[in-house]
């Protein structure tokens, strides 16, 4: 006996009410296990890949490669096979089933789905069309007049940075996506400008809009102020390149972020106000007492803070593998809305760009984001002589509503003493 079940759109978090699909990686008439990736879903925050909470056989797919699918709404129908039987004393089911994914809880009743586009269609009155199967389509079939071309979002991005618009590509991928491949060919052999005009209008989306929505919220929202600390610390580098060769880090990627995240956590002990939020609503501070250290990265898509949760439950070595599989996952764009949601103080490294300090903005319902500069080789007093030591500029934003200059100023100091003397380190534990 089977059952066509649906899918529909889960909640993804932080507030979320829609996703645009991004590539299928299932079509109709494929069969498929618990849990296989069904499909890749941009939110504003990170691209998700969505499991499949039923084993089957594809029936149809309700969105296309492009379409913007709101929280609630059907994705995909699946054939299964596993019904349980029912007695016949039993109520009579729904007709309409609610479907439940694993970890996101059952779906609430579907609204009807919009298009990308404002003014366009549904589904239940626009005419019917098959979605091709990858494994029958030809190379470069085009789609329907008006639909977005298929692209992963790494290849998405590099056609923005060299201004090509992907539906002048042929794509030779599965289902007719646009590969890496198919955009440095239609770059090599396009010879017409990128360029038509003297100025280039881009949409606003994804990522870069909910990073540039998150920093408006934050200059308007929190009176902001900022107190910088230079500081030498060369017994620093010296106790990495040590911890380098040590067999126990074997394997760990250590830096002197590493070190600075660590001396955060230690400072939030003795100045706890920096890890606080502004509830406006209640009129209230909140005080955590659990600590989610961010860290901000550039990926891909536009700035992205993903936060190790709990950091102050974790040993050194621990925390410097949570930084590097954090960074790692958000410059490939894997970061989950999980991963971006809930922090509570930030690290932003600008040094790797070559700058000596700069003045962050707070990430929304933050007291505090510290700023690390560039270490740099310069002339330094050392125990009464001048030598060239390694030193850095430290910044720390913070909102005035929660922390005044004191508070500021004595938390980045304790922050510069840990970095000055990594003894502090264990002082402070």
């Amino acid at each position: 006996m089977t059952d066509v079940r649906t899918f529909l759109l889960p909640d993804l978090g932080e507030g979320l009410t829609e996703a645009e699909v991004v590539a299928w990686h299932v079509a109709p008439g494929d069969n498929i296990e618990l849990n296989q990736t069904l499909v890749e879903v941009e939110t504003e925050k990170a691209v998700v890949e969505l499991p499949s909470p039923f084993a089957g056989t594809v029936v149809e797919l309700f969105a296309a490669g492009g379409d913007t699918v709101e929280v609630g709404s059907p994705l995909i129908s699946i054939e299964t096979a596993d019904v349980a039987v029912v007695p016949e004393d039993a109520a009579a089911p729904s007709a309409e089933k609610v479907s439940v994914l694993v970890g996101y809880g059952p779906s609430e009743p579907a609204p009807s789905r919009r298009r990308r586009r404002g003014g366009g269609r549904t589904r239940h009155d626009r005419p019917e069309r098959p979605l091709a199967s990858p494994s029958t389509e030809q190379p470069g079939t085009p789609g329907p007049a008006g639909s977005r071309p298929l692209a992963a979002p790494p290849v998405r991005f590099m056609a923005r940075q060299q201004g090509v618009d992907l539906a002048d590509v042929t794509g030779h991928g599965p289902g007719g996506i646009i590969t890496r491949e198919d955009l440095a060919a239609h770059l090599a052999s396009d010879t017409s400008p990128t360029e038509t005009g003297r100025e280039t209008r881009s949409p606003v989306k994804g990522v870069q809009k909910h990073m540039a929505d998150a920093m408006v919220r934050s200059a308007t929202t929190a009176p902001q102020a900022c107190v910088f600390l230079t500081v030498d610390v060369t017994p620093t580098s010296e106790l990495l390149e040590r911890l380098r060769t040590n067999r126990r880090f074997e394997g760990v990627k250590l830096t002197m972020l590493t070190v600075a995240a660590r001396a955060v956590v230690l400072a939030l002990r003795d100045h706890p106000a920096l890890n606080s939020s502004w509830d406006e609503a209640a009129n209230e501070i909140v005080t955590k007492h659990y600590l989610n250290l961010g860290i901000a990265v550039a990926g891909p898509r536009g700035l992205v803070v993903p936060n190790v949760k709990d950091a102050h439950e974790l040993a050194f070595r621990d925390l410097a593998t949570a930084l590097e599989t954090l960074t790692e996952h958000a410059r490939a764009a894997r970061s989950t809305p999980a991963d971006l949601s809930g922090g509570t103080i930030t690290i932003t490294n600008v040094g790797v760009f070559g700058v000596d300090a700069g003045v962050p903005l707070l990430n929304p319902g933050e007291a505090a984001i510290l700023a690390f500069g560039a270490i740099q080789r310069r002339p330094w007093e050392h125990e009464g002589q001048v030598a060239l030591r390694d030193v850095v500029t430290l910044s720390l934003a913070f909102d005035h509503r929660l922390v005044d200059g004191e508070g500021a100023s004595r938390f980045l100091r304790t922050v510069g003493e840990i970095l000055a003397d990594p003894a502090n380190l264990i002082a402070f534990s």
